[in-house]
Order: C-alpha cells, then structure tokens, then sequence
C-alpha cells in the first residue's frame, strides 16, 4: 500500500523535485512505444546516484511495491508498462559517459545516455560501438542493455549482448553487485553479466555499464537490390552468406513499407518493385570494393531487376536513415501500428515471408514486413485501429500464427524485443515448459518478492487488454 508516509521516505531519498505524482505525470508514464497496455504508476522517482537507486529499491522490496526501471519507454514489447502500478524509476540523472579507455578498448557510461550520443562520442575518438537500435537517436543504453537490443548491423557485428563487458547493478534487495570488467578473459563463476542483459528489468537496476569497443572501420559502401519477387530477394540474402560474405547490414524492405517509408522520406526510392535489399558494408577500401562488386554479381545472378551503388556518402547516409524510419513512416497510416519480430534461419526468409503474406490475406489484415534479412529477423507490422476490437480480434490471431510459424520454421518469437507482457503467452513455445521453469527459479532466488517489473516474462495477462490500475 503506497502511504503518505511512504511517499514522504520517498521524498527523503530523492528529494522533492525528483519526486512525481501529479495526475498529468502519473498519465505520462503510464504506457510506452507498445499499443494496447496502458497502467498508471503511484509515483515517478529520478534517483541521482547509485545510493539513491539503493535506498529507493530497500524501501521498495520492504514493503512490497513494483518497481518498474525505464529510460526511454522506446521497447515495443510493454517492458517499461507498470502493469502492477507501483514506483517508475527514470534514469535521467544518469546520463553521463564516464570513460572511453582507449588503452583497454572500452567505455564506462552510465545507463541515462542516449545510444546515438555514445557512439558519436566513441567514433569522434577513432572507435566504434555497433548495436544500433533504429530508435538509437532516443533510446537510452540501460533500455538497450535491458531489451539486449539490435539494430541493422547486428549481421555483422551482433547485437547488445556481444558488448557489455561489466556492470554495476542494484539488486531487488537493494545490495549493490558489480559484474565482469576491462578484462578480455574472465571465467570467474557464473556470467552474470550476460544474465542481466536481456534480462527486461526483472532482476534488478543497471546503473552502470562497461562495454567493448572496436576500431572504427575505414570506410563503407551502400546499395539498393530491387526485385519483382521476393524469392528472388530471399534467395539473394542466402546466396550473399554462402558466399562468405557477411555485410554490415542486410535489409529488407516489401512494396507497402517501400511506398511507406517514401512518402515519409521523398528521397527518391523505388516504389514500383515488390521488394528491395538494402545492403552496406564497412572495412578496408580493398575489402569493401571486392565485396559490394561480389554482392552486386550475386544479387543480379539472383534476379535483381536493378543494383543501385550510392554515389555519396549523403546519399547513403539517407538510405539508411530512411530505412530506420520505417516505424515511423508506417505508424502514419492507420491509428494504431504493431510492430513485432518474429525470426527465422535466413535460410527459411522466403518462406516466413510468403507466410506472413498468407496470414495476412486470411485475416483480413493489412500486414507489411520489414526487417533485418541477414539475420533472419523480420517485423511484419500490423496497421490497425485498437478501437475496432473485431479487427483486434483478427491481429490476434494472426500474430500468434505468425509466431507459430516461425518456430516451425526453426526460428523464435523474439529476436530483439523482448518478451515483456506483449508475448507472455508464447515464450513456452520458444523455450518449453522446462525452459519457463528454470528462469521461473532464476527470478525466485534473485527477487522472491517479486517487485522487479513484475507482470513482464513469466505473469499471465491478457495481451492487448487496456488495464488501468488508478
């Protein structure tokens, strides 16, 4: 029960302007970037360090009140949705980067800084950091390191998980623990770094991170593949692999998100095809020239009607960022947009999408699909309306199809967005029963109050119900 007594110890620990409760602040973080979860916290805390994080998470864990850690609300999964009401903990006060240590290739920051804002950092100093969330110019690196977001080159260079070398984290029970480090070997125990990445909040608070670096590559090209079939672009994605060529980036984009994303964009992309691959590779001059004339051959051989080369690096630059605006130019077009990630074995893409395409037309549903082809991580995006519960209906069913498929297809119902309370009833079907069982036992032993994000993972919920707790 949140009492006015609470509310005052509360108060104590951040002091009062970090402390919210009005109406119109309780509405603001009542919901996030998913459609159809909506509930309201009891309070809004900005804690201004670690200690505070501390306090704030005893006092929490000792009278039984959810915390909820959120940085930009930007996961399209209700991770940062305080189902159960309880305390929202913003991290804007951490939002500085410590240390970029270019002796031991790494960067100490802390988990409020704005992904784009770090890797601009990291680049200005001749480094490189690769995750790149398409929400990277507003998304912060704790939610990354939570979600263990991906981003366009995750093909290349993997995803946010394959970077986090430490962190320091603050435990349900308010013990602060620090994980890994600088160090390139480390077998000590358990990794509980990798633990705690991905792991939506459930375990505790990140309130520092250590994460890898990588020479900064010395140049890039970018290209469009057009087909008029997208077993042809399928195909092409395959043939690009087996050639032992790994890209940067491999995108994939069909007509409707085409069309889409131009009218958003108006930078000139081809509307009149079916589907394009986007292509970028980065390294030496030597190795990207030989790599781009490869792909340029192979996706022609594979029925390419056209292979664009950007002349420029502006031109390429507004490619990608076109590319990255693909939510965003979609969400423009009905009142309601789901974006969701089911992921293949690149080799099934051709399938996965011709079913999306199916599922789609036995629905009766307006499904587009894009996504990061070289890793067989599509987003077939829904445009509906929440309001017209009917169609709901239908959407519904649909995804839960879709992500049916894509385990039959060898794949998973996630491949960069997280469970949260969006796909709780489909994570058994990844990771089976047992597979439940063990995180289940996982979350006891580190939080057996269970005030860490609750209703995210393993809680039963109605997945699109709106629930309004105040």
């Amino acid at each position: 029960m949140f009492t006015e007594e609470l509310k005052q110890r509360f108060i104590t620990i951040v002091g009062e302007k970090n402390f919210q409760d009005s109406r119109t602040s309780l509405l603001t973080y009542s919901y996030d970037a998913t459609p159809g979860f909506q509930s309201f916290p009891d309070a809004i805390l900005s804690p201004r360090n670690t200690e505070e994080v501390s306090n704030i998470v005893k006092l929490c864990n000792e009278h039984n009140i959810p915390i909820t850690p959120r940085g930009s609300g930007t996961n399209l999964s209700a991770g940062t949705t305080p189902l159960h009401g309880g305390i929202v903990i913003l991290m804007k006060h951490f939002d500085k980067i410590l240390e970029i240590d270019e002796e031991n290739l790494t960067v100490r920051t802390q988990p409020g800084v704005i992904t784009k804002t770090l890797i601009e950092a990291v680049e200005s100093k001749g480094f490189f950091y690769p995750p790149d969330p398409s929400s990277m110019k507003i998304s912060q690196i704790g939610g990354n390191i939570n979600e263990n977001s991906g981003g366009l080159r995750g093909l290349k260079y993997g995803v946010t998980r394959d970077y986090v070398m430490g962190l320091e984290i603050v435990l349900p029970n308010g013990e602060i623990i620090r994980t890994g480090g600088k160090l390139a070997k480390d077998v000590a125990g358990y990794d509980l770094t990798s633990l705690f990445v991905g792991s939506e909040g459930t375990l505790g608070i990140v309130t520092e991170a250590t994460l890898k670096l990588i020479p900064k590559p010395e140049t890039k090209k970018t290209m469009l593949a057009l087909y008029q079939d997208l077993d042809a672009a399928a195909r092409s994605v395959s043939a690009i692999i087996a050639n032992r060529i790994i890209p940067a980036t491999l995108e994939f984009l069909d007509q409707p998100t085409l069309k889409a994303v131009e009218d958003f964009a108006q930078i000139g992309l081809p509307t009149n095809v079916k589907a394009v691959l986007l292509i970028e590779q980065d390294g030496s001059k030597r190795e990207v020239d030989q790599d781009m004339e490869k792909i340029t051959t192979i996706c022609r051989n594979n029925d390419a009607v056209e292979v664009q080369l950007a002349s420029s690096a502006e031109e390429a630059e507004a490619l990608t960022t076109a590319r990255r605006s693909a939510l965003s130019a979609l969400a423009r077009l009905r009142p309601t947009t789901i974006l969701e990630d089911a992921t293949v074995p690149r080799s099934e893409i051709a399938k996965m999408v011709n079913a999306i395409q199916q599922i789609a037309k036995r629905y009766d549903v307006n499904i587009c699909t894009f996504g990061h082809a070289g890793d067989g991580n599509l987003h077939p995006t829904c445009l509906t309306d929440i309001r017209d519960e009917e169609e709901m209906k239908r959407v519904e069913k649909a995804f839960e199809e879709i992500f049916i498929k894509a385990i039959e297809l060898g794949g998973t119902i996630t491949g960069e967005h997280g469970v949260g309370a969006m796909k709780l009833p489909y994570l058994h079907l990844k990771v089976g029963e047992a597979g439940i069982e063990v995180m289940r036992n996982i979350k006891e032993a580190i939080d057996p109050n269970h005030i860490m994000n609750p209703g995210k993972i393993f809680a039963k919920s109605d997945r699109r119900r709106v629930v309004v707790h105040k």
